[in-house]
């Protein structure tokens, strides 16, 4: 009745989730990473382990008494063969060969227990046999049931020695049954703990179930959060799809985009530069004209002035004539160094770039550039019926997962087993009034057991302390104290108490040791090695026809690869169920769901996308005559060697003013007269001409800025005319080869940018497909609870219940081994402590003849006598 219950709520737990199926094909991993947040779930408060305190000492010393008497490993194979083979079921099984080999094995594997079995019945045999023996030979005045002492010069020596070992045989049986006395009362606070541990586990068992709708829950909302990103991925087709696509185009458009924007800066730099050179040159051809009339009038000026008499009439005035013969050597360097008239006008050309600059090719590349940066809005455009495909498909989907999870009966199903857990529970609970009673009882026998050594001790202590205080060495032994033969007479009650009792004491060890000692071999040692879980995963032991009897039983599947050991394992790493059960295989919603089509139709329908650029137009085709154009404006026509070559020269031959100082020095050395005068007055004309002209020149800078301008401009325009084809060639070729990409062949890369923008969309449902795995493997109803109940039984039974009982057995076994030599030397001890009815005779006087003396003087009949005299001899 309960299977399928049990079959539907596992199915019930997880009806909104789903697991990935492997033959999926793999797809680039989206760019953006998907946040789920967390599973809500419940702590469960059940702590299934135990601490067992100090008495865990005890608890050791048990188990390695138990590997000392059982060594061998936990016999696997040996259990599957009696459970396959259905050893024992019918008497005539016995005789079978194989059947007797099994019973050797069986009996060899327990030789250590039925040694120590045997031990206690031999024990619970004899002894009181024993007792009764010796009962009835002291009743004879036999076995040392005569009041009769002899006495020994080691007397005693040898009652110090029996009090010692009758003391300490007592403190071992002390020890003993205060072990057994600790394990019962540590058996009796753990009955308590387990309702503490039953109730935490019901409790986990309830935060199971009620936490599971809200985790389901959550993993159906969060649908929404791969939803919201496909939702913004299609909203942004334009910035995403169109935004790569132009990236991608961009790479291989801009750099000829680039250099035709680059060629419009040329144009105009050129102008300038024309412009420049222009202007420049005027000024420099006006400023050199004027400066070469100035100085041909100083030259004819100085000549005239140098036809003086004084400087043709050496004779006279041989000085002054060699002066003037130096300065009419020198008039040759008041000329112009460069000559600025013979440089060609560059006018035509500058003629031909205004004519250029009149189509303005920096507005058509920005339109080519705005056309290319239209992809994304052409994108939007294009895409616009995909994209609402795709949202249909996206709605349709949410609603068949928020329908489906309404219609199945996760409520019920878990209000069902909420209900079983309660009526368990109460269930439990009922019982719990008759484990106390039970407890009770069992507490009761184990103290009265407990109490029944311990009378034996009190009577071994009394004994011993009546013995040794009122022992009077100088009393002999007729005539002790009456403390003393108390002393005497407890140490024989207490004998007397360890045959009656030894027998029972001996039966409930060796029962309780067999019991314990083999379900502790059995069964809580192979749990902590896990050879239990592998003795309930052998294939075809429950069951002949089931492999793995877990699946075989839910699943109808034997073969599937779900053994006890994998729970148990996946439940304690507190894993989700749907795993740890493998429930995915009575319950896949992935048929539901059909993510796989579901992802086919979403490419389906991104596949039907069909982007066409053409449209995007680089640059028109007055834009392409215009760089021809300025690759015909005559640039490369001008001399640009020559003009060069007159700017790098001097504007005279020699500096004006160094001129003047060396003719003012010439001057000076004339003899005054009117030679001296004329020249004096030309270097004030020459100082003049450089004030007036040279020197304004230069402070207002345009001599210096026309020439520096001049030579800028014409090496600017000598790098640009160099190969200025050629380039203008290439611009136009990268053009027509980016023009040509767009139109013809930009499908591939179209394609390739669709793909991975498809890849993005499915790799969100693939996020969510794996976050919602993930979850149910490690988040979702985890299965702590379970291995909490078996760990729980484990502690129950084995921490609880097993390790006391066989503390229990160990203390009393040893208390009740130790009887025996108690029971030996108490005998013999309370010789030494009890009154004596006849004791030995020492006479140092010769004795009398035999027939002196009466038949009834024992005092001087036995001298020496080794046995108290007969009844009939009185």
């Amino acid at each position: 009745m309960w299977k399928p219950g049990l079959l539907l709520l596992l199915c019930g737990l997880f009806a909104a989730c789903e697991l990935q199926p492997e033959t999926e094909p793999k797809r680039h991993p989206p760019s953006d990473k998907l946040d789920f947040g967390y599973v809500p779930a419940g702590g469960y408060e059940t702590l299934a382990h135990y601490e067992p305190g100090p008495i865990g000492i005890l608890f050791h010393l048990v188990h390695a008494f138990l590997y000392v008497v059982q060594p061998n490993p936990f016999p696997q194979d040996l259990i599957v063969k009696l459970v396959t083979e259905k050893f024992g079921a019918s008497q005539m099984e016995y005789q079978k060969p194989e059947n007797i080999v099994l019973t050797l094995q069986v009996l060899y594997y327990e030789l250590g227990f039925l040694l120590c079995a045997a031990v206690g019945v031999v024990f619970l045999v004899l002894l009181p046999l024993a007792g009764l023996l010796l009962c009835v030979c002291r009743c004879c005045d036999n076995c040392g049931g005569e009041m009769h002492q002899r006495q020994r010069k080691n007397a005693d020596c040898q009652r110090g020695l029996l009090g010692t070992l009758l003391f300490t045989t007592s403190l071992v049986i002390s020890i003993g049954v205060l072990c057994a006395y600790t394990a019962n009362q540590t058996l009796s606070s753990q009955v308590k703990n387990v309702r503490r541990l039953v109730n935490s586990n019901m409790r986990d068992l309830h935060t199971f179930v009620n936490d599971t709708p809200t985790q389901i829950d959550y993993l159906v909302s969060q649908y929404s959060t791969a939803k919201g990103q496909v939702l913004y991925d299609l909203n942004n087709i334009g910035p995403l799809l169109g935004g790569r696509i132009h990236g991608q185009l961009g790479k291989e458009v801009r750099p000829a985009m680039d250099g035709a924007l680059s060629l419009a800066g040329a144009m105009r730099e050129t102008r300038e530069a024309l412009e420049n050179a222009s202007v420049s040159l005027e000024v420099l051809q006006e400023g050199s004209g004027k400066l070469a009339f100035s100085l041909s009038l100083m030259r004819s000026s100085l000549n005239r002035s140098l036809d003086d008499p004084a400087c043709r009439d050496p004779k006279n005035q041989p000085t002054s004539a060699q002066l003037c013969n130096a300065i009419q050597m020198s008039l040759s360097h008041l000329n112009l160094h460069a000559n600025y008239s013979r440089l060609a006008s560059v006018n035509p050309q500058l003629e031909k770039m205004n004519r250029v600059l009149q189509t303005d090719l920096k507005a058509i590349i920005q339109r080519g550039y705005s056309s290319l940066n239209n992809t994304p809005s052409m994108v939007v455009e294009q895409t616009i019926s995909a994209v609402e495909g795709v949202r249909g498909l996206l709605d349709g989907i949410g609603s068949n997962i928020s329908s489906f999870s309404k219609d199945f009966p996760v409520q019920s199903s878990l209000a069902n087993f909420t209900i079983f857990i309660n009526h368990a529970h109460s269930s439990i609970e009922d019982h719990y009034p008759q484990l106390d009673q039970m407890d009770f009882y069992r507490w009761t026998g184990c103290i009265a057991l407990c109490c029944m050594v311990v009378l034996v001790l009190a009577f071994n202590y009394l004994g011993l302390l009546c013995g040794t205080l009122g022992y009077d060495k100088h009393a002999s032994p007729t005539t002790r104290g009456c403390i003393s033969n108390t002393g005497g007479t407890l140490l024989m009650a207490g004998v007397g108490f360890s045959f009656l009792f030894s027998w029972l004491l001996m039966g409930v060890v060796t029962a309780t040791f067999l019991v314990g000692g083999n379900m502790e071999k059995l069964l809580c040692e192979p749990y902590h090695t896990k050879e239990l879980f592998q003795l309930l995963d052998t294939p075809y032991m429950v069951d002949p026809k089931w492999r793995n009897f877990i699946p075989g039983f839910m699943y109808n599947d034997s073969d599937l690869d779900l053994t006890v050991e994998n729970v148990y394992s996946n439940c304690k790493e507190n894993r989700g169920i749907y795993t740890a059960m493998r429930l995915d295989k009575i319950f896949n919603i992935t048929a539901f769901l059909n993510t796989t089509l579901f992802t086919r139709e979403v490419v389906s329908v991104l596949d039907g996308v069909r982007l066409d650029l053409g449209g995007v137009v680089l640059m028109q085709p007055e834009g392409k005559q215009n760089l021809l154009d300025f690759s015909e404006s005559g640039l490369s026509e001008i001399n640009y060697a020559q003009y060069l070559e007159e700017v790098n020269k001097g504007v005279t031959v020699e500096d004006l003013l160094t001129y003047t100082s060396q003719l003012e020095a010439q001057t000076d050395l004339m003899s005054e007269g009117p030679l001296q005068t004329a020249l004096k007055g030309h270097t004030s004309t020459l100082r003049q001409i450089h004030s007036q002209q040279v020197v304004p020149l230069e402070q207002a800078m345009k001599y210096v800025r026309a020439r520096s301008a001049l030579n800028q401009s014409m090496r600017f325009l000598e790098r640009t005319a160099s190969d200025l084809p050629n380039k203008i060639l290439a611009v136009l070729n990268a053009i027509d080869e980016a023009q040509y990409l767009i139109s013809q062949n930009a499908t591939h890369l179209m394609n390739q940018e669709t793909e991975k923008y498809k890849d993005g969309i499915v790799g969100y449902f693939h996020q969510y497909m794996e976050w919602l795995k993930t979850s149910l493997a490690l988040e979702v109803a985890t299965c702590k609870p379970l291995s909490n109940m078996v760990d729980t039984a484990h502690i129950l039974t084995c921490s609880f219940l097993l390790d006391a009982m066989n503390t229990f057995w160990m203390g009393l076994g040893c208390s009740t081994l130790f009887l025996l030599p108690s029971i030996i030397l108490a005998v013999k001890l309370a010789k030494f402590y009890r009154r004596m009815e006849t004791e030995d005779v020492y006479d140092d006087i010769d004795p009398i003849p035999m027939k002196t003396i009466p038949s009834y003087d024992t005092m001087t009949r036995f001298p020496r006598a080794s046995a108290p005299p007969r009844h009939i001899d009185w």
